[in-house]
This record gives C-alpha cells, structure tokens and sequence, in this order.
C-alpha cells in the first residue's frame, strides 16, 4: 500500500474517511508506525480491549499484549522486513487481564519514497471460537484417554470392513499393535490367531461367522450381539462380547461401524458353571449328575478339553464318576485301580496330593503302563488337580486331557480353580447326604442299623430265605441291670455300655449276620442259614463275649443280657410276627430268669395275656388318676432363665414297677386309649401350668407331646380349646409337640388339624429334628414355631466334626426361618457351651435337671433361681 508523504494520516480524503467508518462497525483497526507506537485505533478495537482512545495513542503495541510475551512483535518485525501483509490468530490482553484471542493481519503502508511509513492491524474477535475449540479438544483428549484406558477393545471400521481405528485396549486384550491392525480387513487379525489345532479351527468358523453377521447387520443399520471364544497373539483363549454399532448418513448409509470386545472369560465361568452346578446342587441331583454337568460345560467353554472326574474311595482307588467326552471302555479299564506315582496323571495326582501336568503322554514315564490306552482313545496330553477335603483327605480328581501334546493355558487354569472347588462341594454334599443317610437309617450311639435299617435289611433275609428254603433265627437281646448303670454312674457311662456290647455282638457274629439296635438296652440280631448247630454256636458266642468284663469310668463292669429266639419258619414268615414272638421269648427269659435264653414256644401267648392284663390297669390308670406328669425345665441359655417346661407322663404300677412311656403309649395306641391319654395330658397340663401361674411359679409356658394318632382326632382341636379355656390360659402357652411321622401323614384330615391349632394360636414344635428325610422340606408349608434338635446330635456334639456341622446347619435354619430351636439331652457343659457358641438359646438335659414331679419343679426353682448364672461364651 502506498501513500503520499505524510507525517500522519489526518487529513485524507472524504472516502478514506467514509471507508474507515465502515470499518469502525466490523474490524477493530489499529494504525502503527514501523518501531510499533499507537498512531490510531478505532472504536472497534476499543471495545475489544476496553481502553480509551487516550489510553493507547503514542503506547507500544506490546502493551496489547501478556507481558513479557516473547512472539508480541514478531508479526510487525515481519511485515517491516517483507514489506508484506502478515495474517496470523494471534493472543492478546484486555485491560483488565481477560485474554482475548483476534484473527489478525498487519498491512504495510509505503510512502512516495518506498519507505515503510505505517502497519494498519485489522483484527477480529475470535475468542469464542478458539475456546469452543479448545474445549472440544480437551473433550476429545479425554474422550481418547477413556477409550484407551478402558479394558474393553474397540476396533471401527469403514463401509468396506476395512480397519481406520483400534484403541490400546485392542492391544491389551489381543496383542496387536495399532499399525498392525488399521488398514487390515476386520477379520484378518482374528483369523491368524486362530489357525492351529482342531478345536482351534472351529474357534475361527465361530468367529469370522459372528463377524460377518455382525458387519451385515451394520449395512442394515442394526447393532448386533455375539459371543465367541477367540485366541489371542500369544494364543491365549478370551472368551469376548463383541458388540457392533453402526454409524450412518442423513441417507441411511453405512459409514463406520463400531465392534466393541469385552473380555467375559469369568463371567462366563460363572454364568454357565457355578450357576448351573449350584442349581444342580440345590435341587438335590444326584453326585454324577453334576459332576457329568460341570464337565460339559467346561467344554462348552474350552472345546479343546476332555474333561473327567474320578472319586478316589477309602482304599485309595480310583472310582470314574464322570467324563462324558471320554468312551465307556476308558472309564472300564481305570475302575478300581489302586493309586500311586505312575498311575497316569490321575493316579498320580491322587497319590502325591498335587497337580501334575503330562504335556505328551506318548514320552512319560507315568504313563508307561497306560500308554497304548491313551493312545487307543486319542489322549496325548493331560493335566489332573486333586480334589482334596478340608481334612486333608482327597475326594478325587478333576482331570483335563487334550488331543495333541501341550500344556495348559491361563483358561484353563482359570476354569480349574473354579471347577476344583465345585467339584469339592459336590463331593461334600455327597458325603453330607451318606452321613444324613446313616443318620437316619443307623444307630447314632453304636452305628448298628436301627430299627428302620433291620426292617429292610431283614425283609430281604427273609426273601432270600424263602427262595433257598433256609431256615433263620430271630434273636432278641435286653442287657440285664442296665437302668443302675444309668442311675448309678451317669448316661455317658451307660452309652460307654451300649457302644461297648454293640461291638462285642458285631465281632461274635458273620458277615452275613446282622445286628441291630432297636432302642434303649435293647439288640436284635438274626441269623441266616442258621440250622440248629449254628444257632447254638453264635448264642454261645455272643453270650460269652456279652459277659466278658469291661472297665467304664475306671470301673469294672460284668454285663449280661436276656435273649429271646424266634425261628423262621417255624414261628411266623414276616419280621413283625417273628420280632414280636422274639421279644415274648426275651420277656419270658428275662421275668425267669435274667440272662438266660429262651425260644419262643405257643405258651408265651401268656405274654400276650400279660399285655392284656396291662392294657386294663392303664384304662384303670387314665380313670383314677394313677397317671402322673413329670415336667423337664428348659432353660434360656443367654440368662439361665427358665424359657419352660416339657410335659412327660409317667406310670408306676403296683406289679409292673415304672412302666416305660414307649411301651405304655405303644399299648395305648393299640388298644385305642391314645386319645383319651392325649387328652388327660393336655389337661392335667393346663390345670398345673394355670396353677403355677396363679401362685407365681416361674413356668411360664408348657410343651405337650401328643401321638401321631391323636391327629387323627376330628375333635382334638376342641379338646385343645376346652382346656385353656377351662383354666383361663392364653394358646401362647401352650406348644405341641409333633414327630415327623405327623408331618409325614398325607391324610387331608391330619393337615387340617394341624392348620385348625395353629390358626388357634397354639405353637407346633417339631419334636427330633435332623433325623429324617423330609423334615426339611415340611418346614416350607406347614405352620410351625419351634424346633427340637434331636439328643443324638447333642450327645456327639463334642466329639463329632460332622455333628457339629449338621447342628450349625440346623440353628441356620431356625434363624433364617425365624424359629425357636430347643435342643434336647444337654447333659454336660461342654455341650452346652457349644450350643451356646452355635447359636442355641433353649436348651434342656440332665444339666440342668431330669423330669420332676410338679412339687419337686417347684423346690428345683427355688435352688435354680440361687445358684450363680453360668459363664457363657460369646455366641458363634
């Protein structure tokens, strides 16, 4: 620009002046001369910077400027030394220090003598823009932090498939470089990963088919979702989500597509093996079934794994249990074999008790034995973890085997962590349900078959009999004195007894003999094949092996026994008729003379008159009132208050002495007295309980055990009501209790009573809890309040790991269920102790005191209430 030589430029023409009007309303313009003082500005660039016009004539223009800015003048040092305009985005200071940004250009004017005379600056506000930007940057900074920092990969691709973009998560979870991938088709990385084996090749299939489906879905315009397993650079296995979005045009068009990868290996592993194993579990199937389970879906998960599982039995063999993958003759020729450092990788696993890794069956010496096997069936490689019990004992083994030589990798150490501990539950639970099982079919004191055992046990001796046309013996055993025992050195030293006599008459007899324990002192045993010479040898043995001594508590006992003989077939062809006249025999011994024998012969129907002769007193008993009830305290064990009591009837006949509750009711039952029994008790109850509490007796609430027949009673709910109602009494107080053979009645009338006291407000307690089979499932549909842990448990408690297990399960259960559990038998502190720790807040036993006649309950509460509070532990 040249201009005519002038100092300044006042004093232009009227279309200079016109031009820069125009200008004042859309450019900030700012006239310089060559060294950068402030010959003119216009109003624009005023109320850009907020100064006044005399602010900034004859200043530099680095007062425009941050101070100390090292590039303020290097604009004008250019136009001065190109003598050419200079447009650039340049920041600035308004006066009060806010920056602003200005898209600026310096103009050179010349003068007539080719002199640079003036820089005009026209500049433009752009600082909103700049700042828009900046903020979109830092958005996209942050944007692309996320998506690299995240663990998902994300790969996007053009409309062709091809790669334009992979974030470093791509690298991490694959492998792959950005330079390696971008440019690539979509399904060429994946695809070298997957080349190899034969499980790896279907691996691939399954990948480029979810890849494709999903690149032809983003054409379409929809997202699509798969799951695959895919291989990794190093080839490592993933199981990933992939996720494809599609990006389109205003028109619909496809320009982008977004996969997104999820690592979902874990969940995976959870989602499809401890879900699905648990849910096996929780609906009880079988040990096989769930382990066959966890075994197809590990490899569903990891197809290039044969999986199986064997059980290692108390002899130290191996037992398969399931390998779905693996043929019938495999499991065949391992069944049995005994465990041991070259016994293929299972055995050997088994036997050290850690893993052991075989990465090429054809060459190692474990396999040396079992090498043509392996071969036969396609093994040439395999990997077996112990399953091993918190006791140290080994269940069994998980076992991995693959078709060619290698080793594991990071999945499947993954899925056999997980595997190993579900396998150990199964396991567990298994031997869980075998000890319930022997619960409820075995002695818990002497691990003889009980009476439901020798029931099945002796139906099928007398099956076999019956085929063979043998002869058997039905021998039944009371122990002589047994009650002193009791009475004289305690219960424990009494079970001491009964364990001790269980193991002599178990020794004395042969395998194919059995014994039994029915109740209390008494034993059954039979004989099978049993002719006259063999019956007199085994009376002779048992009876002699009953008499030896034994020392309990330091002190020398001689026991002895009286046995009663039934003989088959000459004294009945079914157990029940052959038990009963066995028991007439013992009977007949035992009033004769105790611990001789006898066999049962047509005179001992006189048993059967005495049992007559019994059934009219306890008609005459319930009549006069010959019948007393005792009552049991039950003890709070959180401040040894006293919680109740438990009503038992007691009988004591002039001829026949204390008559046992079991054999009395049994008769009341048979004879048909039990509801009249029933309802004495449930009376007789009230009116001592609303006596108690009348005079301040602390007994506040009493519990009634009535007989699975008295639920057959229509009008035993009345009974019930008429009772309270009789002695003004509140149904809270009162609990009956019922056995599981009640729980167990399918009969419409028995469950309608049970809902009828219920609905009155009476609690239902469930009398020996733990030891059946369906007491556990009753719990969800029928209305009761209370439970009571059986005495079998408590009287191992102490001394039985598997015990204690069981009765934390049962406290679990009453918490969870909001129910009252009393455990009954307490007899030591040590068991109290420990149901104190477990959770139990109810308790009655011996501890605390036996059943007492009302008169002694009373003086018993007088001592109980002045004794010092027991020392509780702080509960589990």
């Amino acid at each position: 620009m040249v201009v005519p030589r002038s100092p300044s430029v006042a004093g232009t023409a009227p279309g200079r002046e016109a031009l820069l009007a125009a200008l004042d309303h859309s450019l900030g313009m700012l006239t310089l001369t060559p060294d950068g003082i402030v010959v003119d500005v216009n109003d624009k660039l005023l109320g850009m910077f907020g100064y006044a016009r005399a602010d900034l004539l004859g200043q530099p223009h680095a007062l425009l400027c941050e101070p100390g800015d090292p590039t303020c003048g290097n604009a004008l040092a250019h136009v001065a030394s190109t003598r050419r305009s200079h447009t650039g985005q340049v920041r600035r200071r308004r006066r009060d220090g806010r920056p602003i940004w200005l898209e600026a250009t310096y103009n050179p004017v010349i003068d007539d003598d080719g002199n640079l005379a003036f820089v005009i600056k026209l500049a433009v506000d752009v600082t909103a823009r700049v700042e828009r930007q900046a903020a979109d940057d830092a958005r996209l900074h942050l944007l692309s932090l996320g998506v690299d920092e995240t663990d998902n990969a994300v790969l996007i691709t053009d409309a062709q498939g091809c790669v334009c973009y992979v974030n470093a998560g791509f690298t991490r979870m694959f492998g792959y470089a950005a330079n390696e991938v971008v440019g690539q088709s979509t399904r060429l990385p994946l695809e070298e990963t997957t080349t190899g084996d034969v499980a790896d090749s279907a691996s691939a299939v399954d990948i480029k088919e979810a890849l494709a489906h999903c690149l032809v879905a983003a054409r379409d315009g929809r997202s699509c979702h798969s799951e695959v397993l895919v291989r990794t650079l190093q080839r490592q296995p993933l199981w990933v989500s992939v996720v494809t979005n599609p990006m389109l045009d205003a028109n619909g068009k496809l320009l982008n597509a977004v996969v997104l990868f999820t690592d979902i290996t874990q969940s995976k592993i959870q989602e499809v093996l401890q879900h699905k194993a648990l849910a096996a579990m929780v609906r009880d199937a079988p040990l096989v079934e769930v382990l066959t389970l966890i075994c197809r879906e590990l490899e569903q998960i990891a197809p290039e794994v044969v999986a199986s599982v064997v059980r290692v039995d108390s002899e130290g063999r191996l037992r398969p249990q399931a390998g779905p993958s693996l043929p019938a003759q495999y499991h065949k020729n391992i069944e049995g074999l005994a465990i041991g450092p070259n016994v293929g990788t299972c055995g050997s696993a088994a036997f050290h008790a850690r893993p052991v890794i075989v990465t090429d069956i054809a060459n190692d010496p474990r396999w040396a034995d079992f090498r043509d096997m392996a071969a036969e069936f396609g093994l040439a490689a395999s990997w077996a973890m112990p399953i091993i019990a918190n006791d140290g004992r080994v269940l069994g083994v998980l076992g991995f085997y693959y078709r060619t030589p290698r080793s594991p990798d990071a999945l499947h150490e993954r899925l056999v962590d997980v595997c190993v501990h579900l396998c150990k539950l199964a396991f567990e639970r298994d031997e869980s349900r075998t000890r319930i099982r022997q619960l409820a079919f075995s002695d818990n004191l002497t691990g003889l078959p009980n009476r439901s055992m020798l029931g099945v046990l002796a139906a099928q001796a007398i099956a076999s009999a019956a085929e063979l046309n043998a002869r058997m013996a039905v021998i039944f055993i009371d122990l002589d004195r047994f009650k002193q025992v009791n009475d004289s050195l305690g219960h424990q030293a009494g079970d001491a007894l009964l364990r001790t006599i269980a193991q002599r008459l178990r020794r004395s007899l042969r395998g194919a003999d059995i014994v039994a324990r029915l109740s209390g002192d008494e034993f059954v045993a039979m004989l099978t094949e049993c002719d006259p010479e063999r019956l007199d040898i085994a009376l002779e043995r048992m009876r002699s092996a009953l008499r030896a001594p034994c020392q309990i508590d330091g002190v020398t006992l001689a026991p002895s026994g009286s046995f009663g003989i039934s003989l088959y077939p000459n004294h009945g062809k079914e157990f029940d008729m052959l038990l009963q006249r066995a028991d007439m025999a013992m009977y007949q011994a035992k009033m004769t003379s105790p611990g001789s024998v006898r066999v049962y012969h047509e005179d001992m129907n006189i048993h059967a008159q005495e049992r007559l002769e019994l059934e009219t007193a306890l008609r005459d008993a319930l009549r006069h009132g010959k019948l007393a009830l005792f009552y049991q305290p039950q003890i709070d064990l959180s401040d040894d208050s006293v919680y109740g009591a438990e009503a038992l009837t007691r009988w004591t006949h002039p001829q026949y002495g204390d008559v046992s509750p079991s054999r009395f009711i049994s008769l009341a039952e048979e004879c048909g007295l039990i509801g009249e029994l029933g309802t004495w008790t449930l009376r007789e109850s009230c009116r001592q309980l609303a006596d108690w509490r009348r005079r301040g007796v602390g007994i506040g609430n009493v519990s009634v055990n009535l007989s699975p027949t008295n639920f057959h009673d229509h009008n035993l709910p009345r009974t019930i009501a008429d009772a309270l109602a009789d002695h003004d009494l509140p149904p809270s107080c009162l609990a009956i209790e019922i056995t599981e053979s009640v729980l167990m009645d399918h009969n419409p009338t028995t469950l309608r009573i049970i809902d009828e006291v219920h609905g009155m407000g009476v609690r239902l307690s469930m009398d020996d809890f733990g030891t059946g089979y369906s007491s556990l499932g009753y719990l969800r549909r029928l209305p009761v309040s209370e439970l009571k842990l059986d005495r079998s448990f408590v009287h191992d408690i102490t001394r039985d790991e598997t015990v204690q297990a069981l009765t934390n399960a049962i406290i679990s259960i009453g918490r969870n269920l909001r129910l009252t559990v009393v455990a009954e038998g307490v007899e030591d502190e040590a068991q109290r102790a420990l149901l104190f720790a477990q959770g139990y807040r109810v308790a009655q036993g011996y501890l605390f005191s036996p059943a007492l006649s009302a008169v002694d309950v009373e003086r018993w509460l007088e001592q109980w209430s002045a004794r010092p509070p027991s020392p509780n532990p702080v509960p589990a």
